[in-house]
């Protein structure tokens, strides 16, 4: 075993290679990559009242795991929970109180019939708005859930998975955690948190059975826009909630039973990094050749799409 040691103050990191199972990555590079199995397993779900979370939930129940599920949706959650016909340990959760997220990892030590395989935090919701007309009302209650719900989540979990020595935390990052579009700066500032604080995770975990994954799903048919905030323009401008709900079902790529099944998938490939949907594909790969102007590449496509699509109607009606 090789390592390295260096500390700068009181920040100290170690490089450490073990023997592990490993694959050939770019130019002979040696990439470390283990599968995983979580099926069976118990899973702990936030946002398990609709969306993404929901069919989580329903997927994993019916691979046979038990599902500990939150949300702060009752209804919704109840609906999820007469869905599943397996073990179900079903808790109305605000992922903002960091004391109730303790507490019901608490119950699930209690309740679990298995080990647990897998902690998704991911629950989120948004806000629309400019960085000039926002209110940081808004923002603040964005980043309570999106970032310091993930946080409280980890936290309040890890030390079940530790004490296994196994397990994995997914932590549902987005695609505006790889690229940052206009008026989504609180949304795209919380998932790009997330993301960084779950790659540091995954480095703190080197070694030990437990690791962190985060997933950037791209345009899923949830209701998350449903339930956004947004500030309208002042002067009226700016599609209304309705048209911005039609919008985004329009344009999302992926369903949710898809995406839930992208995501158990990968987790169980031992993927580090689940991307959800082709759009999130196509944005991984722009802001990696171009990290600075994806958005004006995006813009020259869609020119081109309207465009055929214009010629595309004209031929039919001259038809």
């Amino acid at each position: 075993m090789r390592r390295a040691r260096r500390a700068r103050g009181s920040l100290t990191w170690s490089l450490t290679h073990t023997a592990r199972p490993k694959c050939r990555g770019i130019r002979g590079a040696t990439l470390t990559k283990s599968r995983r199995t979580i099926s069976g397993r118990t899973a702990v779900i936030s946002g398990a009242a609709s969306g993404i979370g929901r069919s989580l939930a329903q997927r994993l129940a019916a691979h046979g795991s038990p599902v500990a599920i939150t949300d702060i949706d009752e209804r919704g959650l109840k609906e999820t929970e007469a869905s599943i016909s397996g073990p179900v340990l079903s808790r109305v959760l605000d992922v903002r109180d960091a004391d109730a997220q303790l507490s019901f990892a608490d119950e699930l030590r209690d309740w679990t019939p298995t080990v647990v395989g897998a902690v998704f935090n991911n629950a989120g919701v948004v806000v629309e708005s400019t960085v000039l007309d926002g209110d940081p009302s808004d923002d603040e209650w964005l980043w309570n859930i999106n970032f310091h719900g993930v946080v409280n989540g980890t936290r309040a979990f890890l030390p079940i998975l530790v004490e296994q020595d196994e397990g994995v935390i997914v932590n549902t990052s987005s695609v505006l955690g790889l690229a940052s579009v206009p008026n989504q700066s609180a949304y795209c500032s919380a998932k790009f948190a997330v993301r960084g604080f779950t790659d540091s995770l995954r480095h703190e975990l080197r070694g030990t059975g437990v690791t962190a994954i985060n997933v950037h799903p791209g345009g899923v048919n949830t209701n998350i826009v449903r339930n956004a905030r947004f500030r309208k323009h002042p002067e009226g401008a700016g599609p209304s909630r309705e048209q911005m709900v039609e919008q985004f079902a329009a344009v999302a790529m992926t369903q949710p039973d898809k995406a839930a099944e992208i995501i158990h998938r990968g987790v169980e490939a031992g993927k580090a990094r689940i991307l959800v949907g082709p759009d999130a594909h196509i944005l991984d790969i722009l802001t990696r050749l171009t990290p600075t102007h994806y958005l004006d590449v995006i813009d020259k496509f869609q020119a081109l799409i309207n465009r055929a699509r214009r010629a595309r109607a004209v031929a039919v009606s001259a038809g």
